[in-house]
């Protein structure tokens, strides 16, 4: 199966400002991707251009398989979009918004709406203009996922979920990428969250690409090591060039590492007379570990 989401040199700029430089990355199938990056990467602006609210200034974004500004019905009933802030019709109730929704997909699951609105806790006879702002994105959740959508996107969609809400929505991912093989975009900050389902990470900074590459891999690429000395010979500051952090003192010490392999590792270990600790590092540690590696 060709990539659903793929971009090529792709640049958008507003008005001098340049939000996307040279975009290329190609997402595969099946998978969970995190869009990660701080405030103002270009994370929102790359999922409006993959479907197709901006054009691109240079460069191709493709949805799947067609250009994302040309994307027509067939490929609009197999994309799903989950904004922050929705835009819904306020003065509708729930249920008539579902009803009115569905009536544009023949693929519509009342089964998996009715469920998810147990699930999430969702009055369906309040008017939309009515729910709280967490109530409004369990509403925009379900919008997105009832058409069984090949490809998912979500653009900070747990921020005003509660934890029970968050956990829930988490779970219906996992099983959503399982029983349709969706593919999901998801762009947050709650790290944490995240870290529970991806299985692919895309990393912007300032517009460009840090990484685009399976979570397995990427984690496998750094470490943080506990290193100790019984004899208290570790020096102030180590030198080798894969060390990305370090703080301690002369018996223990605490160091960020790119990971050297196993030989320089045990040479590493002899040449100070210490044991090594190695703990992998989750989402949030990983983060400032990219951006920053990128930069230099």
């Amino acid at each position: 199966m060709n990539a659903p989401l793929v971009t090529d040199r792709l640049d958008k700029s507003f008005e001098g400002h340049v939000a996307l430089r040279g975009l290329t990355l190609a997402i595969p199938p099946g998978r969970v991707a995190g869009l990660i990056g701080r405030n103002g990467s270009g994370k929102t602006t790359l999922l409006n251009l993959a479907c197709g609210l901006l054009l691109p200034t240079t460069g191709t974004c493709l949805t799947l398989g067609r250009a994302s500004g040309e994307l027509d019905a067939p490929e609009l009933s197999r994309l799903g979009v989950v904004f922050q802030e929705g835009r819904f019709l306020d003065w509708m109730t729930v249920e008539q918004h579902f009803e009115f929704t569905a009536s544009f997909y023949p693929t519509w699951d009342c089964e998996r709406q009715w469920r998810l609105v147990g699930e999430l806790d969702l009055n369906p006879s309040r008017r939309i203009v009515e729910l709280s702002p967490g109530d409004r994105q369990k509403f925009g959740v379900v919008l997105g996922v009832c058409h069984h959508p090949a490809l998912l996107l979500l653009d900070e969609p747990m921020s005003a979920l509660d934890p029970i809400a968050r956990a829930r929505l988490l779970a219906f991912l996992v099983d959503l990428v399982r029983e349709d093989g969706c593919t999901i975009v998801i762009s947050s900050h709650i790290l944490a969250d995240v870290e529970k389902i991806i299985d692919w990470v895309v990393c912007l900074d300032r517009g460009e690409l840090a990484v685009s590459a399976p979570f397995d891999e990427v984690q496998e690429n750094y470490a943080e090591w506990i290193v100790t000395s019984a004899a208290g010979r570790l020096p102030a500051r180590f030198a080798e060039p894969w060390i990305l952090a370090q703080e301690g003192n002369s018996r223990q010490a605490r160091l960020l590492v790119r990971r050297p392999g196993a030989d320089a590792t045990a040479r590493f270990a002899a040449a100070n007379g210490a044991e090594i600790e190695i703990r992998s590092l989750n989402l949030e540690q990983l983060f400032p570990l990219l951006v920053n590696e990128r930069r230099q």
